[in-house]
């Protein structure tokens, strides 16, 4: 199976100034155009918010800022929380970002596991499973009809995954007819989803199933020893942050790690050469997810791991 290089945006810098965060999203948008003249397969962006450290909170606005730089790169929201959003003005935004994007922008839609973001939109938790099922019906029904105006290109909607990690994520895709993507690797939540889906009388969408292993960030760099010693506590910061939303439920993005030397080991998040990667690429490794912005990365080992990734590494394993 050939390897997917894919390139992700939370935006998470703890303790960045202003002026730090604003030449970090300046970054992203510039890199992602880097991305999309270097054949990258997706640019990936997701959302969480009331976060300390400037987790992104605003997706849509990132990724039309990443459709009105690049022409071909496919771009993912992942995860939409539809919950925290007004329906129909959501069908609107959705709809002028297709056409913005040609149809490039797919979205995961999710839950959150994080009752902090539904106090801030003072939304129920409780009935939290009932309402994203009404939410996007509401939604698919919207541009069914053409209640909203201008529609999306994309018809009848653009691509909707539904994202989860448990047998009520994979029944809820299935009767709500969407794709499906767990957050893990579990080919149980599959053949589950399958089973909903033909129950249903509709044929399985499609599902995109996370890694059973491998790292799920990536970095390039000449020397991985130096670059841990340099700049190993932003990536910690990010697994730190992740263990907290997170605790011990089942993510192959979570690492639970405590230290930095703890993280070199556990592999979660990989440093390599160049030439290492083309060789694990070589070897099997189906999914390169690089992280240029992990914890505020600085935008002298950001770039270098984007372009080693860019210009060495996925030339070589598709030449």
């Amino acid at each position: 199976m050939a390897t997917s290089f894919v390139t992700r945006y939370d935006l998470r810098a703890p303790g960045a100034t202003p002026e730090q965060r604003q030449e970090l999203f300046g970054r992203a948008v510039e890199q992602a155009a880097y991305a999309d003249a270097h054949s990258h397969d997706a640019i990936m962006v997701s959302e969480h918010h009331a976060a300390e450290d400037g987790y992104l909170p605003s997706p849509l606005l990132v990724a039309s800022a990443f459709a009105a730089v690049t022409s071909r790169v496919p771009i993912t929201v992942s995860a939409l929380l539809v919950n925290l959003y007004e329906p129909v003005r959501l069908a609107e935004d959705i709809a002028v970002l297709d056409l913005l994007s040609k149809g490039r922008v797919s979205y995961t839609l999710g839950l959150g596991y994080r009752p902090v973001e539904y106090e801030l939109y003072d939304r129920p938790w409780s009935t939290r499973g009932r309402d994203i099922e009404e939410r996007i019906s509401t939604l698919l029904s919207l541009w069914a009809s053409g209640a909203t105006t201008p529609g999306p290109c994309s018809q009848p909607h653009p691509f909707l995954f539904y994202g989860g990690g448990s047998p009520a994520a994979a029944k809820r895709a299935a009767r709500l007819g969407l794709g499906f993507q767990p957050q893990h690797g579990d080919r149980a939540l599959k053949d589950l989803y399958d089973e909903t889906c033909r129950s249903l009388g509709r044929e399985p969408g499609f599902v995109l199933r996370a890694p059973d292993d491998g790292p799920a960030n990536v970095f390039c760099a000449d020397d991985p020893d130096e670059f841990w010693e340099r700049f190993g506590h932003h990536l910690l910061a990010d697994a730190l942050a992740y263990q907290e939303w997170h605790g011990e439920a089942g993510s192959y993005v979570v690492d639970h790690s405590r230290t930095v030397e703890e993280m070199r080991a556990a592999g979660v998040y990989l440093v390599t050469t160049p030439d290492d990667l083309i060789d694990r690429c070589r070897a099997g490794l189906r999914l390169v997810t690089s992280h240029p912005a992990c914890g505020g990365l600085p935008a002298e080992p950001s770039w270098a791991s984007l372009r080693a990734v860019s210009e060495t590494v996925l030339p070589a394993v598709r030449g």
